[in-house]
């Protein structure tokens, strides 16, 4: 072997080891992860920041000492007209990989994840841009209108079938069975710009805090969500809190403080029988699936049970009056 092939397999041995890593939750290539992730934690969106701030959900990502919460938070979108596609994690090739999100002019596939807080699943109903600014869904998310004026209100996305589940993948055992349509193929293809370095680091700070780890937390963190990246501290955080299994919530119990534009959130999960698959109709094996149709009162169906297997009432003898003692007529 000459010497110049030698010189060049130590050069890239070299390069290989001194080149840092990337992590793995921002890649879509890298080492499978052989157990699903936990299922999504249930937490209330702090308030938006100010005005061109979007909404990135929460996820969970992998590191040395395993899954750890990335809590949701409000980002400046790194130019005008992008929207953010979240992330997820999706089975294939023996183990669980990360696809990592992105900005783009449309939202593409992210799994069929119902991450709530406009993204149902499918697309996103929380906010567009329009001339340049972008105006916010108050139906769906925690906007001050007092300060934010770019807003609107668009209840045409309400589903009224209230869908309590948190997968957090998609593929795989109890994970979400949802393909790609073609709008969200094309915009695959489009140009994708990566997340801003203010996103990389809250993702670095989330990975420091062991609170955030799931052998911790148990699949609730207490830091579920801020209100910027990197502000782990506050009054800006929103910690993870039980499921409510009818909290009239149609995007896995995920929904806005009391006291904001609308309770109802609004998330459109994606139909059992469309194109897109369904999050509604598979449990995890983290967290119990449980729909239920709103009657509009936000009661539970009345429980029958003390009716079940009891005897029917026995009839009652007919009893009836004596007969009147006319006087008789001669």
């Amino acid at each position: 072997m000459r010497r110049s092939s030698i010189f060049g397999l130590v050069l890239f041995a070299l390069v290989m080891v001194f080149v840092p890593a990337r992590s793995s939750a921002q890649i879509s290539i890298g080492v499978a992860v052989h157990i699903g992730p936990p299922a999504l934690p249930v937490y209330e969106q702090p308030i938006c920041p100010g005005a061109g701030y979007l909404w990135t959900p929460g996820y969970w990502a992998y590191g040395p000492d395993g899954y750890y919460w990335v809590p949701g938070t409000w980002v400046m979108a790194p130019s005008v007209g992008l929207l953010w596609t979240p992330g997820y994690w999706g089975w294939g090739g023996g183990g669980y990989f990360f696809h990592a999100g992105y900005w783009g002019p449309h939202v593409g596939f992210y799994g069929g994840i119902n991450y709530g807080f406009g993204y149902g699943g499918v697309g996103f109903v929380g906010g567009r841009w329009n001339g340049g600014v972008f105006a916010y869904n108050t139906a769906v998310m925690h906007v001050n209108t007092t300060v934010i004026h770019n807003t609107y209100v668009d209840r045409t996305v309400v589903n009224n079938v209230t869908v309590n589940n948190h997968v957090s993948f998609n593929g795989g055992t109890g994970g979400v069975a949802a393909q790609p349509t073609a709008e969200e193929r094309a915009a695959e293809n489009e140009h994708h710009v990566a997340p801003t370095a203010m996103q990389t680091q809250h993702e670095h700070t989330a990975s420091t805090n062991r609170a955030l780890l799931a052998s911790e937390n148990h699949g609730k963190p207490a830091i579920a969500a801020t209100t910027k990246p990197g502000e782990f501290t506050g009054h800006g955080v929103a910690a993870a809190r039980e499921a409510t299994p009818h909290g009239g919530s149609t995007n896995g119990g995920n929904r806005p403080p009391s006291g904001s534009a609308d309770l109802h959130k609004t998330d459109r999960p994606p139909s059992s029988t469309g194109s897109n698959g369904s999050n509604g109709s598979h449990a995890s094996t983290n967290a119990a699936s449980d729909a239920h149709v709103n009657n509009g009162t936000n009661n539970p169906p009345k429980d029958q049970s003390h009716t079940q297997n009891k005897p029917p009432a026995k009839a009652k003898p007919e009893t009836k009056p004596p007969k009147e003692n006319k006087p008789h007529k001669d």
